[in-house]
C-alpha cells in the first residue's frame, strides 16, 4: 500500500520515518504504521502550541520526554518544530529511558540525522529528578504511558524543574487500586465500598481516582488543568490526556480537596506522594 501525500506532512523527513520503520525502504506504509504516525501527529497538535508559547516568550525551549522508548515523539517533535529553530539558541530535547539499548539506538539515529540538540539518558524517571545531566529548569515535560508510579515521578520531576507545561497520558495505575483493595474492609460506608467491590471495578476506579488526585496535585501547585480524551489513539485503552499549564493559580482550594479525597477513600498512606512539594 503506497503512502498518500496527505498522510505525511510536507516538512517531515522521509529518512526519519524510514529509520523509525513508519515507512518501508521504498516509502510505503502499512495500516499499523499509518495508525502510529496518526497518533504522534495528533499528539503533536496538542504540544506544538505549548512549545510555541515558550519560544515566543523566551526565544528557546527545552523538553524532557519521560519513558521515551524508541523516541517516536521526540524525533517527530524535533523534525517538525526544533529543527527549524536557530542553531545554538539553547533549545533541546532530552529523552529519558531505562532500556540502555533503546537509548543507544536513539542517540545513533539523532547523530545520523544531524539532530544535534537531542540527548538520550539511560535513567529512571525518579533518578532523573536529581541527575546532573539535566538542567535546573525544563520548560515542557511529557510522559506518555509511563507505567504506574512513573507518571507520578514525572509530575515530581516537572514540579522540581518548574515546568511551564506538562503533558501526561497515564498508564497502568496499580498503586491506588492496591490500597483500595487492602482497605476494602475498613468502615468507609457500605454504599461507597460497592464502587470497588469487584476486582475489575477496583482497577477502573483506582485508575480514575489516581488521575483525579494527580490533577488536584498539579492545581495545588498553581497549574491550570485540561483533561480530554486523546482521540486518535484508537487501539489504546489508556486514552486520557492531561495537560497542565503553570498559571500561578490559587492553591488553597485544590489542596483542601486533595486532602479530603485521600481521607474519604482511605488513601492516607499516599499523602506523601500526592503532596509532593516543588
Amino acid at each position: 500500500m503506497s503512502t498518500k501525500t496527505y498522510e505525511v506532512r510536507p516538512d517531515q523527513s522521509i529518512e526519519l520515518l524510514k529509520a523509525l520503520h513508519i515507512l518501508t525502504r521504498d516509502g510505503k506504509m502499512n495500516q499499523d504504521s499509518r495508525r502510529k504516525l496518526k497518533q504522534v501527529y495528533h499528539l503533536f497538535q496538542f504540544i506544538e502550541p505549548l512549545l510555541e508559547d515558550v519560544r515566543r516568550t523566551q526565544g528557546c525551549v527545552s523538553l524532557v520526554d519521560h519513558g521515551a522508548g524508541k523516541s517516536y515523539l521526540g524525533f517527530i517533535l524535533y523534525d517538525l518544530f526544533f529543527k527549524a529553530l536557530p542553531k545554538g539558541d539553547g533549545s533541546h530535547i532530552y529523552g529519558i529511558e531505562t532500556r540502555a539499548e533503546l537509548v543507544e539506538k536513539s542517540a545513533e539515529l539523532a547523530a545520523r540525522l544531524g539532530f544535534t540538540e537531542m540527548s538520550f539518558l539511560n535513567l529512571s524517571v525518579a533518578d532523573s529528578i536529581e541527575s546532573a545531566q539535566l538542567p535546573e529548569t525544563i520548560d515542557v515535560v511529557t510522559a506518555l504511558h509511563a507505567c504506574d508510579t512513573a507518571t507520578d515521578d514525572a509530575i515530581r520531576f516537572a514540579l522540581h524543574k518548574r515546568a511551564r507545561h506538562i503533558v501526561l497520558v497515564p498508564c497502568c495505575q496499580a498503586e491506588v487500586a492496591g490500597v483500595l483493595r487492602r482497605n476494602k474492609s475498613k468502615s468507609l460506608g457500605d454504599a461507597l465500598t460497592e464502587v470497588w467491590r469487584h476486582p475489575l471495578h477496583t482497577r477502573e476506579f483506582g485508575s480514575q481516582i489516581t488521575n483525579v488526585l494527580r490533577c488536584l496535585q498539579l492545581e495545588a501547585h498553581g497549574y491550570q488543568i485540561s483533561v480530554t480524551e486523546l482521540v486518535g489513539w484508537e487501539h489504546s485503552m489508556k486514552n486520557e490526556l492531561i495537560i497542565a499549564q503553570y498559571k500561578d493559580l490559587p492553591r488553597r482550594r485544590p489542596t483542601e480537596r486533595l486532602a479530603q479525597l485521600l481521607d474519604t477513600f482511605g488513601l492516607e498512606s499516599l499523602r506523601e506522594r500526592f503532596f509532593t512539594l516543588a
